[in-house]
């Protein structure tokens, strides 16, 4: 991301997808007002924004993108999941994995890698300060 793309809002990514992406429901299920809190975690962002940057960088169409979330949340509710939105973005993220994998964007042991790196950036980095990621891949 660069300085521009670093700190947006929803309304700043609804702008940017010119309203063709619905925006994530607030907490309780209904619309997001403007600065509702949609993210339980700051991951839960991360990964949002992760999929804007790649759908504008014409990796996916958002029906493709529907589909494979969607995809995610079935493999889920067969092994058992319980379907109570609270694993919502987790099946997310799993989407995202499976399109960059797909896409040959990355490598299933490239993404282990990079999580684990952040893991341990994480780990070391103190409270409050901004995470420094060693280059992994």
């Amino acid at each position: 991301m660069n300085a521009n793309t670093t700190h947006l809002t929803l309304e700043d990514i609804a702008r940017q997808c010119a309203g063709t992406m619905p925006l994530p429901a607030a907490s309780d299920g209904t619309s997001a007002a403007p600065g509702a809190v949609v993210f339980a975690e700051p991951w839960q962002a991360h990964a949002f924004a992760m999929t804007v940057q790649l759908h504008e960088k014409g990796l996916f169409t958002w029906p493709q993108w529907a589909a494979a979330l969607t995809q995610a949340i079935r493999d889920a509710q067969a092994r058992g999941d319980a379907d109570d939105g609270h694993h919502y973005y987790l099946h997310w993220l799993n989407a995202l994995e499976h399109m960059v994998i797909q896409h040959k964007l990355g490598t299933p042991d490239q993404i282990h890698d990079l999580e684990h790196a952040w893991e341990d950036a994480a780990a070391r980095t103190p409270h409050g300060q901004p995470i420094a990621l060693d280059a992994v891949l």
